[in-house]
């Protein structure tokens, strides 16, 4: 006879592995798409491109070619030679609603 907890754990188990793996599943197909993003270069013709897209722009495309640095490039204190720059980042911000429960935004 199967009692009661053990139902529990199987039934919560088979939840939680079906949760997981349609989580798995969601990330997967994004890493696909990533994985076959155009790729193209960085050069005169681009501005060209992406205005020419649906919405001026472009989801998934790799971008390859030199990048310059706006001052100075930031220096690897752990090999010797290596040297990046910092991606300008874009926030954007969602409407904010007041969750009376938790007392945030």
């Amino acid at each position: 006879p199967i009692t009661p907890g053990e139902l529990l754990g199987l039934g919560s188990s088979l939840a939680f592995s079906g949760l997981f793996y349609y989580l798995y599943r969601r990330k997967a197909r994004v890493a696909a798409r990533i994985q076959e993003a155009p790729k193209l270069q960085v050069d005169d013709d681009l501005p060209a491109l992406v205005s020419a897209a649906d919405g001026r722009c472009l989801p998934y495309v790799a971008l390859e070619g030199v990048v310059l640095p706006a001052g100075t490039a930031l220096s690897s204190n752990y090999h010797e030679g290596l040297q990046g720059v910092i991606q300008k980042l874009l926030l954007k911000e969602h409407r904010l609603i007041w969750n009376s429960l938790a007392r945030s935004w």
